[in-house]
């Protein structure tokens, strides 16, 4: 099999990994274009690309997905487009390019949680009962047939590094496993059950905040979600004015929230004990 993958994030190295153990290594990568980071904004690749180059895997990284680019992917004689994160809209003339269509990806039970923010999602709602979903992408969000779906049962929300790991592998090897037979067209689509779809929201700075008086299993739930952006926090008073104190490390048991660590404005991070008693009101 000839595979293009279209990925751009950390969740999109995750899967290439579990392709790499199966021997499914993409004959070409395409993804997004390096971005200034940092203070200097210095131009930076993203994960796929640094995977990639590692790999010594031909990579592209088109500012458009133009008929300019579609004519150079077309030469690469792809059977099967694999999509995982990869943060674009695909035009109808990409994904018509491979005679076995285009794949995706997608860490959620279709057709619940579409969009762009499923793994959050599903921590915010407490959703125990996730999974994940491969799918025919076609001109809709999230709106293709499913090929084939695997659910997750979860005891306890991790942080969101962590569960957003657990779920792209767990994606990578579904993938792998349906590869073969949806290539010798031996697998049966199944349309979505479009009544039935729910879809996930922007995720903004503001919804970091929480009130430490409030639900604590819901505060836990969103320093969880929010763990690695925007990060939870809360306000505090010390020395008269408010400080934004954001929450790295938590537990929760028997009811109780534990916050373990946080960064206060302007400082390091450090325990919650030694945040109490050198920020006490």
């Amino acid at each position: 099999m000839k595979i293009a993958y279209f990925g751009s994030s950390r969740f999109s190295v995750y899967v290439l990994e579990e392709m790499t153990v199966a021997g499914q290594v993409p004959a070409c990568i395409v993804t997004t274009p390096d971005k200034p980071v940092g203070r200097h904004q210095t131009l930076t690749p993203n994960p796929v690309k640094v995977w990639a180059n590692a790999h010594g895997i031909k990579c592209f990284d088109p500012a458009k997905l133009d008929q300019a680019f579609a004519d150079i992917l077309k030469q690469e004689g792809c059977d099967v487009f694999v999509v995982a994160s990869y943060g674009k809209i695909i035009p109808p003339r990409i994904l018509a390019l491979p005679p076995r269509q285009t794949l995706n990806i997608h860490p959620s039970l279709l057709p619940a949680y579409r969009g762009a923010a499923p793994l959050q999602s599903a921590i915010l709602d407490d959703a125990k009962h996730t999974g994940v979903t491969i799918m025919r992408i076609d001109e809709q969000v999230d709106h293709g047939p499913i090929v084939a779906q695997k659910g997750v049962a979860i005891s306890e929300w991790p942080a969101y590094e962590k569960f957003e790991e657990d779920m792209a592998r767990e994606g990578g090897r579904l993938l792998v496993s349906i590869l073969p037979d949806w290539l010798a067209g031996k697998t049966k689509e199944t349309e979505q059950d479009h009544s039935k779809a729910t879809f996930t929201k922007k995720i903004v700075k503001e919804d970091g905040l929480i009130d430490l008086a409030s639900d604590p299993y819901e505060n836990f739930r969103k320093i969880q979600a929010y763990h690695e952006w925007p990060v939870a926090y809360f306000m505090h008073k010390h020395l008269g004015q408010d400080i934004k104190v954001k929450v790295t490390a938590v537990s929760f048991k028997d009811g109780t929230l534990a916050i373990e660590r946080v960064i206060p404005e302007g400082k390091k991070e450090m325990s919650y004990k030694d945040f109490i008693s050198g920020f006490a009101e």
